[in-house]
């Protein structure tokens, strides 16, 4: 089926969902659930194929986003139960207002419609963007990328299964068959099919979207995320948090990218985070941290000189760009010069500059004394996510249930004429 035909058969879907009740879309996302442990053995073997064809092609970090196993595949069926769980937000009364003559005026959530979700090589993401959209009564069209086209169609041959299983049509997910930008390009532009596209991937899919998309369209991910280091920090306290936002996973959004650092702390700092990160983690057999550093924090411990672009670059691998700063004044307007809007942490033991931080820094998370990598459905309370919106219109941060409905105005009245 061409990318306009698998459009025009997921909308068939749509008024099926729109009428589900709770109890329907519950049972059906258990039965996904079931339907993706059941099938992990022809996921693995589809997910090996796109392994293979993938090494010595991307980097290590990006295998590993691509990467599935029985424990992955597993945490993906746990995703969906829970969203299972979530309250149902499709029918919820938003606001109730009497107006004179007894006219009766209510705002009541109700799903979007047809949701395209553009993705790269991220195979959980196909189960992701599918149960939030059942859960939230809309269908969704899933492009994945070449690299992980194997992997996301058997992860959507077993969704689908579990729709049929308890009697949902197997339009309501729907994976499109053509992974060139043409497809994409079709999903942009396809005005009366598409309610709302997300793109979720690097910045250039990102931008290619936002820019050239006639459908609405969310903007998301691109993570530059900063971490500033006050005067007045724990430093053992910025030394573990900087090594989990950094390395824990390094090639997802969430991940911390550039180091600020109080100039009063980098003397004493800054070779401590040489230490933690590059020589530490060497000695112990893992991947060291390449510092990238600005001029005065050269001044206090070794690494890459730091080159023009490096604060304005996402590097989704071991790589960590530091920059010293006067003040918390002079960290917030980098972060507002060189940020995307994702998440953004300070870690100090002043209230009255972390308030400072959190009032002044525009992102869609802020934190104090905590790591960027919990800007996350699950971690939030809110299920496992479609994307993390960096805009301000309709949807901001991770998008949950919520962020996949819109709403109407529902008005009773008794004869009333204006």
């Amino acid at each position: 089926m061409t990318t306009l035909e698998i459009l025009e058969s997921a909308r068939t879907a749509i008024p099926v969902l729109r009428s589900a009740d709770t109890e329907k879309k519950n049972a059906a996302l258990l039965a996904m659930a079931d339907a993706l442990i059941a099938r992990c053995d022809d996921i693995l073997a589809a997910n090996e194929k796109d392994l293979a064809d993938a090494r010595g092609t991307v980097s290590e970090v990006m295998l590993d986003r691509l990467a599935l196993n029985p424990e992955r595949i597993a945490g993906m069926a746990d995703g969906i139960r829970q969203a299972a769980a979530l309250p149902d937000p499709v029918g919820r009364v938003l606001a109730r207002t009497e107006r004179p003559g007894n006219l009766q005026i209510e705002k009541i959530a109700v799903p979007l419609g047809l949701i395209a979700v553009i993705y790269e090589s991220r195979p959980n993401v196909t189960a992701d963007a599918a149960a939030l959209c059942i859960k939230s009564g809309n269908v969704c069209v899933l492009r994945g990328g070449k690299e992980a086209f194997r992997s996301a169609r058997a992860v959507t041959e077993a969704l689908r299964e579990g729709l049929s299983a308890v009697g949902l049509p197997e339009e309501a997910v729907c994976m499109v068959e053509d992974s060139s930008r043409e497809s994409a390009s079709v999903l942009m532009r396809a005005r009366g099919l598409v309610d709302l596209l997300i793109p979720r991937g690097g910045a250039g899919l990102i931008r290619a979207c936002v820019e050239n998309a006639s459908v609405p369209c969310i903007e998301t991910g691109t993570g530059i995320c900063h971490i500033y280091i006050d005067a007045e920090a724990d430093q053992e306290m910025a030394l573990r948090i900087l090594e989990n936002a950094k390395t824990s996973r390094p090639s997802v959004c969430n991940a911390a990218e550039v180091c600020l650092v109080h100039e009063a702390a980098a003397p004493e700092f800054l070779p401590k985070l040489r230490r933690c990160l590059c020589e530490d983690r060497a000695s112990r057999g893992a991947v060291p941290v390449e510092l990238r550093l600005d001029e005065k924090a050269q001044a206090f411990t070794e690494g890459t000189p730091a080159g023009p672009q490096d604060f304005d670059t996402e590097f989704l691998d071991y790589i960590l760009a530091v920059h010293v700063v006067g003040d918390v004044e002079e960290a917030t307007a980098h972060i507002a010069a060189h940020g995307t809007g994702h998440s953004d942490a300070i870690v100090t033991e002043n209230a009255d500059t972390a308030a400072r931080f959190l009032q002044s820094v525009d992102s869609a998370a802020v934190y104090w004394n905590a790591s960027t990598r919990f800007t996350d459905g699950g971690e939030f309370g809110l299920g496992c996510e479609v994307g993390i919106s960096t805009q301000r219109l309709h949807a901001r941060g991770p998008m949950g249930l919520e962020a996949l409905t819109t709403y109407k105005f529902v008005i009773r009245g008794q004869g009333n004429v204006r």
